[in-house]
C-alpha cells in the first residue's frame, strides 16, 4: 500500500516500507540472448552501494537535492564527455517509458524516447501478485530500452519501478528477473520518492501566482498529491499524501462497467467515493491552504493529458499543444461527467482516447475530480512532464554538484602549495 502520511508531520512517516531509495542504478546492459556477458558499449563502471543519503525529513523539488548530489556513476569523474547522455526509466503500473537526454545548459535535450503500455499492474488489486503475462509484457519493453540504452552513450542512468512493484509480493523476484535478463537494474522508490521526483519533473509549469499550489500525480497503482510552499523559484514540499489508487488499481478494484447508463454512473459515484475517502486526512490537513486566494493546480499524468486533448478538439494527440497548457477547472469536470457515462466502445471512438484508456480513463476523471473537490483552483495546469524529468534533473545537478565541489578541491589545494 502506498504512504498516507507526510513525513514533516509524523516521524514514524518517515520510515520507509520497501527498499531505501535515492541512489542511482548500476547499469550492465546485458544482450537478452546473452545474459551472462556484458555488453561491450556498457558505459557503467563497477557497482557501488547505496550511500544511504537519506532525508527524513519531507522530500525536496530542490535542483541540489541531497541523495541527487550523492548519485554519481562510479569510475566516472569530470565534466560529461562529449556525445555522452543520461537516462531515466519509469516503470510504472500502466506504462514503461524511457528519456535520454543531453546537457543543454541548465536544462536537457532529448535524444530518444520510448513509451509503451504494459499493464504491469492488471489484476494486482485482486490477486496480490504480478501475473505472468503481465511481466511478460513488461519484460519485452524493458529490453527494447536496454538496447537504447546501449546504443545512445548512455553515461549516467537510474530505473526506477513504482507502485505495482512495491505492493506485489513477487515485486521482489521480478526485478531480479529483469536484472537477469536486460541488464537494468530498477530500483522500487518510496511513495515519498515518487512525489518529490514528479514535482522535480514538472514545478516549471505551475501557473504563476503568490498562492499556495497542489502538484498531483495519477499513475496506474497510486495518485500522490504533494502541497507546496508558495513563493520561490525552487518549490518547498511542506506535506504530502500518495492513496494506492490509480487508473488501474481503482479499474479492478470497483469493477467492470455497467450494461447501461445509470449502471455506469454508478460505477463512476462509487469510485469517487473509495477515492474521497483515502484522501481525506489530507483533505482535512490542508483545508486552511485551501480557502486561500489565487490556489494554484497542476497535474502531470494521462488522464489530465488526455482530457486536456479532448478540451481541445484534438484530432490526434500533440504534446507541444498540451504541455503547459491551462484548463477551466470547470471544464475538466465536464468531461469527465460525459466520459463516465459512455459505454467503453463510446470512448474508444474518441480521439486521443482509444482501446486502451476506454475503460482506465473513467478511474482517472473519478481521481481527478474528487482531487478538484479537496482543492478547488479555478484553473488545472496540464504537464506532459514528470518522474523521469525529475530524475534526468536530479542526475545533472549531481553531476554539477560534483564539478563544483571538485574544483573548489583543486583550487584549495594550489593555494595551499603556493604558500
Amino acid at each position: 500500500m502506498a504512504d498516507t502520511l507526510p513525513p514533516d508531520a509524523q516521524k514514524s512517516a518517515g520510515k520507509k516500507r520497501g527498499r531505501k531509495s535515492g541512489k542511482v542504478a548500476d547499469f550492465r546492459y546485458k544482450r537478452s540472448n546473452q545474459p551472462g556477458k556484458r555488453s561491450r558499449q556498457s558505459r557503467a563502471g563497477h557497482p557501488r552501494k547505496d550511500d544511504g543519503n537519506q532525508s527524513k525529513n519531507s522530500p525536496r523539488a530542490a535542483h541540489g537535492d541531497k541523495r541527487a548530489q550523492s548519485a554519481r556513476a562510479p569510475a566516472m569523474s569530470g565534466a560529461p564527455r562529449k556525445g555522452e547522455a543520461y537516462a531515466a526509466l519509469d516503470l510504472g503500473t500502466n506504462n514503461c517509458r524511457l528519456l535520454i537526454a543531453r546537457p543543454s545548459g541548465k536544462d536537457f535535450t532529448v535524444i530518444d524516447a520510448f513509451s509503451r503500455v504494459v499493464k504491469l499492474g492488471e489484476d494486482l488489486a485482486t490477486s496480490g501478485r504480478l501475473s505472468d503475462e503481465a511481466m511478460d509484457r513488461a519484460l519485452g519493453a524493458l529490453k527494447i530500452c536496454a538496447e537504447k540504452l546501449r546504443r545512445r552513450n548512455v553515461r549516467l542512468a537510474r530505473s526506477v519501478a513504482t507502485e505495482a512493484c512495491r505492493r506485489a509480493i513477487n515485486g521482489a523476484a521480478f526485478i531480479e528477473r529483469v536484472r537477469q535478463e536486460t541488464g537494468i537494474a530498477l530500483d522500487i522508490i518510496s511513495a515519498e520518492e515518487e512525489a518529490r521526483l514528479a514535482v522535480l519533473g514538472c514545478h516549471i509549469l505551475l501557473e504563476q501566482g503568490e498562492g499556495p499550489a497542489v502538484i498531483f500525480d495519477i499513475g496506474g497503482g497510486s495518485t500522490e498529491l504533494v502541497l507546496l510552499q508558495p513563493g520561490g523559484k525552487i518549490p518547498e514540499i511542506i506535506d504530502w499524501q500518495s492513496v494506492p489508487w490509480g487508473v488501474v488499481s481503482l479499474t479492478d478494484t470497483v469493477g467492470k462497467n455497467g450494461s447501461d447508463r445509470e449502471a455506469r454512473l454508478e460505477r463512476y459515484a462509487r469510485m469517487r467515493e473509495v477515492v474521497s475517502e483515502s484522501f481525506a486526512p489530507f483533505a482535512k490537513r490542508i483545508a486552511g491552504s485551501a480557502n486561500q486566494e489565487d490556489i494554484r493546480l497542476l497535474g502531470t499524468s494521462g488522464t489530465v493529458t488526455t482530457l486536456a486533448s479532448l478540451h481541445l478538439e484534438l484530432p490526434h494527440y500533440d504534446r507541444k499543444a498540451v504541455d503547459g497548457l491551462i484548463v477551466p477547472s470547470h471544464a475538466m469536470r465536464a468531461i469527465s461527467t460525459d466520459l463516465s457515462g459512455m459505454s467503453p466502445d463510446e470512448r474508444s471512438t474518441l480521439p486521443c482516447i482509444g482501446q486502451d484508456r476506454a475503460d482506465l480513463v473513467v478511474a482517472g476523471c473519478a481521481i481527478l475530480e474528487s482531487i478538484l473537490d479537496l482543492w478547488p483552483a479555478e484553473r488545472l495546469g496540464v504537464a506532459d512532464r514528470g518522474i523521469r524529468e525529475g530524475i534526468l534533473r536530479s542526475l545533472m545537478a549531481a553531476e554539477r554538484h560534483s564539478e563544483r565541489s571538485l574544483k573548489a578541491l583543486h583550487e584549495t589545494r594550489a593555494e595551499k602549495g603556493g604558500r
